[in-house]
C-alpha cells in the first residue's frame, strides 16, 4: 500500500525526522489559507505547491489541457495569492508523468509547503532485501534525479549496505552512510541520527520501501527530508490500522480495489489476455509464456491455494470487467486448490456475466478429471488445453484470430 508525500512526512515526523512545515489542501481556498499560516507562523516568503499523486516525476510532469509551456506538478511561488491561483489550475486536472503512463492521474489534493534553502541534494532509501533477509540502504550524492538514470549513467555514484534486523543500526552503518553521501563533521552526526530514525520508522510500520529524494543539505548545514515516498507490506497492515486509514482508493485501480475485498492478489497490466492462476510462481510463468507466444497479459491474478467458488467467481468477474481483455486463460495446478472448485467458479461467473471472449482452461492436479467433467458438461464454449505451452498457444491464436 502506498501513501501520499504529506502523509509519509507526517509518519516520519513521529519518529523525529526533520521535514519542512506544510499542510494538505483540497481546494484553492484551503491552499491559500495554508500559505497564510506558513507565512504567519514560520515566516515563510517562498511556498511550494505540490501535487499529491502516487507517482514520481511530478515536477517534470505536464497537465492535460494546459499548453506546453505550463508549469509541472510542483511549483515554487512567492505569495498566498499565487498559491491560490496555481492550486486552482492544478486541482481536478490530470497530471501525466514518466511514472503514471500516458493516462496520468487526477490531482485531488495538494501539499502546501514552506520553501527550503537548498545547498545540496542527496538520495537515500531503505528497502527490503529479500535475498539477504535484511534492510538494504541505498545512498547517492546525486539527489533530485531519477535513481534509475543515476544507475544507468553513473552507477559508481550509488552505494548500498545492509542492516541486520537482529542488530539494528550500528556506528559502522552511520560511517558507511557518511562516506556514501560525503558528509563531514556535524553533518555526519546528523546523518547517523537520521539513519536511526528512518530505520525505526521503517521497521515499526512494516514498510517495504522508504525513499527520500531529495534529502537536502540546507544553507545552514542541516539535513532536511524534502520529499518522501512510503509503501507498506500489505500482509502486515492488520497490525497498523492507523496506516490503513491513510489509504487513498482514488489512486488505485478499481479492479484492484475489488480484488482486495476477496483477498485476491491482482495487478492490472496493459495487455489483452486475462489470466486466472493459482500460485504466484505459476502466475509469473503464465505471464511470461503469453509474451513468448506473441501477446501481452492483461493482469496478474493469483487466486491462492484455498480459494472458494465465491472467490473464483469474483476473480472471473474482475477479469471480464476489463474492456482490454480479448481472451481469458485459466491455468490451475491443483494442490491445495482443487480443480473442481475452479471449474464451478468459472461456470457460476460465466452464467452471471456472460462469456464474450475466448476462454482457454488448463487444469492439472487434484480432482482434475472431475473439474474437466464439470466444464465439459456445462455447455460453455471452453477451449481445453493439455499443458501450459498448449494453453498459451491456443489463447494467443484465439485472440489474434
Amino acid at each position: 500500500m502506498n501513501i501520499h508525500e504529506h502523509q509519509a512526512k507526517a509518519v516520519l515526523k513521529e519518529f523525529g525526522v526533520a521535514v519542512p512545515r506544510g499542510f494538505p489542501a483540497y481546494s484553492p481556498q484551503e491552499a491559500k489559507k495554508a500559505a497564510e499560516t506558513l507565512a504567519k507562523e514560520a515566516g515563510s516568503k517562498v511556498f511550494v505547491v505540490k501535487s499529491q499523486i502516487h507517482a514520481g516525476g511530478r515536477g517534470k510532469g505536464r497537465f492535460e489541457g494546459l499548453g506546453p509551456d505550463a508549469k509541472g506538478g510542483v511549483r515554487v511561488v512567492k505569495t498566498p495569492d499565487d498559491v491560490k491561483s496555481n492550486a486552482d489550475e492544478m486541482l481536478g486536472r490530470v497530471l501525466v508523468t514518466i511514472q503514471t503512463g500516458p493516462a496520468g492521474k487526477q490531482v485531488n489534493r495538494l501539499y502546501i509547503e514552506e520553501g527550503a534553502d537548498i545547498a545540496k541534494e542527496l538520495y537515500l532509501s531503505l528497502l527490503v532485501d529479500r535475498v539477504s533477509s535484511k534492510v538494504s540502504v541505498v545512498a547517492s550524492t546525486e539527489g533530485g534525479m531519477s535513481i534509475e538514470d543515476v544507475a544507468h549513467d553513473t552507477p559508481e555514484k550509488i552505494h548500498s549496505f545492509t542492516i541486520d534486523p537482529a542488530t539494528g543500526v550500528w556506528p559502522t552503518h552511520a560511517r558507511a552512510l557518511a562516506q556514501a553521501l560525503n558528509l563531514k563533521g556535524d553533518l555526519a552526526k546528523q546523518g547517523a541520527k537520521l539513519l536511526s530514525q528512518l530505520y525505526a520508522a521503517f521497521t515499526a510500520k512494516d514498510m517495504d520501501m522508504l525513499e527520500i529524494n531529495p534529502l537536502i543539505v540546507t544553507g545552514d548545514d542541516k539535513l532536511l527530508v524534502l520529499d518522501a515516498k512510503c509503501s507498506f507490506d500489505s500482509n502486515a497492515l492488520f497490525r497498523h490500522p492507523d496506516m490503513v486509514e491513510l489509504r487513498d482508493v482514488t489512486e488505485e485501480d478499481e479492479k484492484e480495489i475489488e480484488a482486495s475485498k476477496y483477498d485476491l492478489s491482482y495487478i492490472a497490466l496493459d495487455g489483452e489476455i486475462g489470466c486466472m492462476v493459482n500460485g504466484a510462481g505459476l502466475a509469473m510463468a503464465t505471464l511470461d509464456i503469453i509474451k513468448l507466444y506473441g501477446s501481452e497479459p492483461a493482469n496478474f491474478l493469483d487466486v491462492g491455494g484455498g480459494a472458494t467458488t465465491e472467490k473464483v467467481t469474483a476473480a472471473f468477474k474482475i477479469i471480464t470487467s476489463d474492456p482490454k481483455v480479448k481472451g481469458i486463460l485459466v491455468n490451475i495446478f491443483g494442490g491445495i486448490m482443487k480443480c473442481d472448485i475452479i471449474a464451478q467458479g468459472v461456470i457460476v461467473a460465466v452464467k452471471e456475466v456472460g462469456l464474450k471472449v475466448p476462454l482457454v482452461v488448463r487444469l492439472e492436479g487434484t480432482n482434475v478429471e472431475l473439474g474437466k467433467k464439470i466444464l465439459n458438461e456445462s455447455g460453455l464454449n471452453v477451449i481445453a488445453a493439455d499443458d501450459l505451452a498448449d494453453a498459451a498457444a491456443k489463447i494467443v491464436k484465439a485472440v489474434k484470430g
